[in-house]
């Protein structure tokens, strides 16, 4: 009964809900219990022949009403319980995502995508089913099962009724054995599901890579033993929990033919008239129902509160990014400057930033080049704070970003990823995200600065065209110059493009460069890059080495400094020169 004390902020809030179908559920229960009395009363005036016909057809007409008051008594507690239960599961998947949102880098780190889509879909449903199934099984048992003893005690014959009962408590012992093993199996069973759409996750979203590699029947078969866990895993629990109702019947089966012997017997003597021999028998007859609604009841609570944990270790989570007790709420101003003497992911693991200084004031660029694991991103996820715990200081005009609120920093940090994620919307949408207000004439100017107009306006719908899941109908530079589109409609006070130039060519590359730095407009811009050209304008470039700068200048003094860089140039020249010579 853990499990609905968790639940009672819940039940405590639709209190007047839960009251009235409960109530429903009680006056059901007792008008049920003089059913067999009035079936037991009319068997033995018709055998002792003392009944009228008029009598017997006011008794039919009042059972009768008793089964129209019963529909509506019942139609009234589904309403209020079930349609309340809802309420529950919609709370509770808001809180989720609201969590979802709240969270670090870590957290998903740390949990899959799949994972999480079971814990907000099977284990709400689980908990749902608690406050629905649960209570309407816990009060129903109960108010039916009390009932239906005190009139087989009180009505029928106490003595009868006390033999009957004698093999009851051994339900209790089978229940407490069974309940320990279901709630344990229940857990695995919900892991093994938030597993298996983890796969199914990971496939559809990968599945241009797996036809790509012909891999669809290795892939098949590791879906088909992720599928026969989650089989074994429910088998388990369907092995203890179908083990309730033939125990309940086996007993309350014996209980009857205790009852039908002894009360025989009471019938005999005299004793017990026929009429309440039968309206006995109905009664326990009538018990078998909360004696299986037990073992149901406990399969519903174990089903719910194995979810329940798992929604409460989601929720349990907190992130490891906070925001100051009174954060500045108004917007950043330049400039940046960037202070961290080391940053390790973990704190055993070795440092991945080491000594990076610099400073970018307004209307200014700073370009960043490096190997592939140098260190570049990382220092991007610590400007838009993903990680806090590093040796050092960031600030925007001499205000420490850990002061700010994370809407005012991050809603004025325009960040560009190379790998861009579009939502399953119109381009136009996904330009707007950031601003929904945004006209149509703000959402063309940004994408003419992305160079991405022309290409919207050339699709059949153009600013209507559905990008499909992911942009999977687009390519892979339409996608970044739509996400810089993006990222420009907020008029960002620090731009941020992380090597996301690396899809188009050279000559469109130039012309978005240009067209952002026309309007700058007092506006900082980091880029990150692979190809020198991205960064060749920089007032000041960085090269980072193993997450330290190795070099640092504007473009002519690194040509002088025959470093990396200058090696780097010299080798992308030539490449250039050799795909102009190609395409001649």
């Amino acid at each position: 009964m853990e499990m609905f004390s968790k639940l009672g902020w819940f039940f405590r809030q639709e209190k007047k809900a839960y009251i009235f179908g409960i109530s429903m559920l009680v006056l059901l229960s007792i008008l049920n219990g003089f059913v067999p009395m009035i079936l037991g009363w009319i068997i033995d005036s018709m055998n002792n022949q003392t009944i009228s016909s008029s009598q017997l057809l006011f008794w039919l007409i009042t059972l009768l009403i008793i089964a129209i008051v019963q529909y509506l008594m019942r139609y009234a507690w589904r309403t209020a319980i079930f349609g309340t239960s809802a309420k529950l599961e919609r709370t509770l998947r808001s809180r989720l995502f609201h969590h979802f949102m709240s969270m670090d880098s870590h957290f998903f780190q740390k949990y899959r995508t799949g994972d999480l889509m079971a814990r907000t879909t099977n284990d709400l449903n689980a908990i749902r089913m608690v406050a629905a199934g649960g209570i309407l099984t816990l009060v129903d048992s109960l108010s039916q099962g009390l009932i239906t003893l005190l009139m087989m005690f009180i009505v029928v014959d106490w003595r009868l009724s006390l033999v009957s009962v004698i093999p009851v408590p051994l339900l209790a012992i089978f229940i407490s054995f069974i309940g320990r093993k279901l709630h344990r199996h229940s857990r695995e069973a919900q892991a093994a599901f938030s597993d298996m759409n983890d796969k199914v996750q990971e496939s559809v979203t990968g599945m241009k890579v797996i036809k790509t590699f012909g891999e669809e029947s290795l892939d098949i078969d590791d879906f088909k033993l992720n599928t026969k866990n989650v089989v074994n895993k429910n088998q388990a629990v369907y092995v203890y929990d179908a083990s309730f109702r033939p125990a309940s019947q086996l007993i309350m089966g014996l209980a009857t033919v205790i009852g039908l012997f002894f009360g025989g017997f009471l019938v005999v003597r005299g004793e017990l008239s026929i009429g309440l021999l039968i309206a006995f028998i109905s009664y326990i007859t009538r018990l078998t129902w909360p004696m299986v609604a037990v073992g149901r009841l406990f399969n519903i609570l174990q089903r719910g509160a194995a979810s329940y944990d798992r929604i409460q270790e989601i929720l349990s989570e907190k992130s490891h990014i906070l925001e100051a007790d009174h954060p500045i709420k108004t917007m950043i101003k330049d400039p940046l400057k960037v202070e961290i003497g080391s940053f390790a992911y973990n704190q055993c693991e070795n440092p991945v930033l080491n000594n990076i200084f610099f400073e970018i004031g307004k209307s200014s660029t700073l370009g960043i080049v490096g190997k592939t694991g140098s260190g570049k991103t990382t220092l991007f996820k610590l400007l838009m704070r993903e990680y806090d715990h590093y040796d050092g200081q960031i600030t925007f005009n001499g205000i420490d970003i850990k002061d700010y609120s994370l809407d005012a920093l991050l809603t004025k940090i325009g960040y560009v990823p190379q790998d861009n994620f579009l939502f399953s919307t119109t381009i136009r949408e996904n330009i707007r995200f950031a601003n929904p207000e945004a006209s149509q004439d703000e959402v063309e100017t940004v994408a003419k600065l992305a160079s991405v107009h022309e290409d919207i306006i050339g699709f059949p719908n153009g600013y209507d065209t559905l990008v499909g899941e992911r942009g999977v109908s687009l390519s892979g530079g339409q996608k970044q110059r739509i996400a810089i589109a993006r990222a420009m409609l907020v008029n960002p006070k620090l731009l941020i493009l992380d090597d996301s130039l690396s899809a188009v060519d050279a000559k469109t590359e130039e012309k978005i460069l240009q067209a952002i730095k026309q309007d700058q407009s007092e506006r900082m811009t980091i880029i990150a890059a692979h190809r020198i050209s991205s960064v060749m304008h920089a007032e000041e470039i960085i090269v980072l080495e193993n997450g330290q700068i190795s070099e640092r200048g504007n473009h002519e003094d690194l040509i002088d400094q025959k470093g990396w860089y200058a090696a780097m140039y010299a080798q992308q020249e030539l490449e250039a020169e050799g795909d102009d010579r190609d395409g001649e």
